[in-house]
């Protein structure tokens, strides 16, 4: 029931069955006043017409019967006569029902027909009478007071008094086939009304029904044009709208697939901020950057991002300014670029694009370290070569045994530069993917323990213990390039031998972790600052540290034999406490 309340076809109808019902209603009305007023006239034309007649009859006398069998005979059903020749003769009476004496005494005493013995004109009066058909009721009758034609001044009078049931049958008779009318008239018009309904709304429904299609997307729906008219014209528009409607669609989409495939492949950091500093779109490296940020100070503060961005928006949504920034935050360096966001002449948001320069930093400060490694590690040869070679050439020296003392000064510093030029020749061509490797199958427990051996006489001369603790069997093989490896042990080795005081020990471990071979350098040395640990393998750690050259080395060891490892798809860590010792420890699948 809701359904047809709520609906065009129920409003329409209800609307023209009330502006029918309201017409019938007022036409009723006017019809029913209009008929009572004309049965009412006529009601009296035929009363005095009667009266007439029955005074005419009474005058003549022409006939041989009595007058009042006649005057009954042409009296109508429900009309009543009383006849009065002269003022004081005795009325004869002519009524049917019941309360005929008080109807009579009523009319005859009524003092609205005091006159009508003296006047030649018919008096009419509707009376409150007695009922004819009920006692103890009152009913309104039309009553009819009639002059006899008379010379005398003084004449009778005829009353006409008629039941009002005959007026009110007409009256009812006439009412019912006006109601009866006004039913046909309300059917036909829920009928009419429907079927227009039906001619109007039915396409409205199928452009209801296929407007829920292109909200779910499907734009290829069509609504058929059944007509020529205003709804056919509207049908034609609709179809029309869901073809522009697919097509806008489907640029929009495309240009929102081209933004995110653009914003998806941009290393920078790009999140768009609301008006009231709510994220709306970010890219992935955003979500990693929000992940980093939240996963610092998430916990620790009420908002997600740092508060020195916080500060950036607000000056760029306040004052509507670009704004861009460099800001180092919890050890990172980060670029900003923000912009606001215009939405016609006011500011929506704004965008923001963010740079993680932290890498750039770091490389950059190796560079400059690099040079500045390069050059120290180079100044102190260079210097001491030109100092000897100064001293030789002035004669400074003054036996033979200090000129081949400066000679052999020149010939290890030379030689220790050529080892730096090599390391760094060997480490540039590492980095830069040129490294060949000539991989063989060997036994992987006799080959290191070979390379672990050849250190035992300068660990003897040390007094330190050097140890090779393999724990898989001694047939297990491997796929590398033995010089590589060699190259990678040795320089832990001899790191933990010339690092661990007397009595230390330095023990070689190789052992199985799932499908790698475990190879550990572990020595009961100095150990390594905790802060310094994840420098370790750059190039030149030592020249920086309490490392002095009094103990050799280039710097390089460790980064090249990291390079070394990696290049064999293994992997190398750290770890070291101080005075406790330190434990290299690289991986090599099997």
């Amino acid at each position: 029931m809701n359904r047809i309340w709520n609906s065009i076809v129920g409003k329409l109808w209800v609307t023209i069955l009330l502006l029918v019902s309201f017409v019938l209603f007022i036409f009723t009305v006017f019809m029913l006043e209009f008929l009572e007023n004309y049965h009412k006239e006529q009601a009296e034309d035929s009363l005095r017409q009667t009266a007439a007649t029955i005074a005419s009859i009474i005058e003549e006398r022409a006939t041989g019967d009595s007058p009042y069998e006649i005057i009954k005979d042409i009296l109508h059903d429900e009309t009543n006569a009383l006849i009065v020749e002269n003022p004081n003769d005795t009325v004869h009476a002519i009524q049917e029902g019941i309360n005929q004496e008080s109807i009579k005494q009523k009319i005859l005493e009524n003092k609205a027909f005091e006159n009508i013995y003296a006047s030649d004109q018919p008096i009419l009066k509707e009376m409150m009478l007695p009922s004819q058909t009920a006692e103890n009721k009152m009913e309104s009758y039309v009553v009819l007071a009639f002059p006899l034609k008379s010379n005398s001044a003084l004449h009778g009078a005829v009353f006409i008094y008629q039941n009002p049931d005959a007026m009110h049958e007409t009256s009812e008779e006439t009412t019912k086939i006006v109601f009866i009318s006004a039913f046909i008239a309300f059917v036909l018009t829920t009928f009419f009304a429907f079927f227009l309904s039906s001619r109007i709304t039915y396409p409205l429904r199928k452009m209801r029904e296929h407007a829920f299609e292109i909200a779910k997307g499907r734009f290829d729906s069509q609504v058929p044009i059944t007509q020529n008219d205003e709804i056919g014209q509207l049908a034609v528009a609709f179809n029309q709208m869901g073809r522009q409607l697919k097509h806008h669609l489907e640029v929009i989409n495309q240009e929102k697939e081209q933004l995110s495939s653009i914003l998806t492949s941009m290393t920078d950091a790009v999140i768009t901020f609301n008006r009231d500093r709510t994220i709306l779109v970010s890219n992935p490296p955003a979500d990693r950057l929000l992940q980093k940020w939240f996963i610092t100070k998430g916990s620790q503060s009420a908002t997600p991002l740092p508060a020195e961005i916080y500060h950036m928006l607000d000056h760029v949504l306040d004052f509507e300014d670009k704004i861009e920034e460099e800001l180092e935050m919890d050890g990172s360096y980060y670029s900003f670029t923000i912009s606001p966001l215009y939405s016609a002449d006011s500011v929506r948001g704004a965008v923001a694009v963010i740079r993680d320069q932290t890498e750039q930093n770091r490389l950059e400060k190796l560079r400059s370290d690099f040079i500045a490694n390069v050059s120290h590690e180079l100044r102190t040869p260079i210097a001491m070569l030109q100092g000897y070679s100064e001293a030789i050439i002035d004669d400074v020296v003054s036996s033979e045994e200090e000129r081949n003392e400066m000679f052999k000064i020149i010939y290890d510093e030379s030689q220790r530069m050529g080892r730096l030029v090599t390391d760094l020749l060997d480490l540039a061509r590492m980095e830069s993917g040129h490294m060949s490797l000539f991989k063989e199958t060997i036994p992987l427990v006799p080959v290191l323990e070979r390379m672990t051996q050849k250190f035992a006489q300068v660990a003897k001369e040390k007094q330190v213990d050097l140890i090779f603790a393999p724990n898989i069997p001694e047939d297990v093989t491997i796929s590398m390039d033995v010089d590589r490896i060699e190259q990678v042990l040795t320089n832990l080795i001899d790191n933990a031998i010339r690092h661990t005081p007397v009595d230390g020990s330095v023990t070689v471990f190789v052992e199985y972790e799932l499908s790698y071979a475990k190879i550990q350098v572990r020595d009961t040395g100095v150990g390594i600052p905790k802060d310094d640990l994840p420098y370790v393998f750059e190039r030149f750690y030592k020249a920086d540290k309490a490392r002095t050259r009094s103990k050799g080395g280039t710097g390089l060891g460790l980064a090249i034999a990291r390079n070394i490892v990696e290049a064999h798809n293994g992997n190398i860590s750290v770890k070291s406490v101080e005075k406790e010792g330190t434990a290299f420890t690289f991986y090599l699948p099997l």
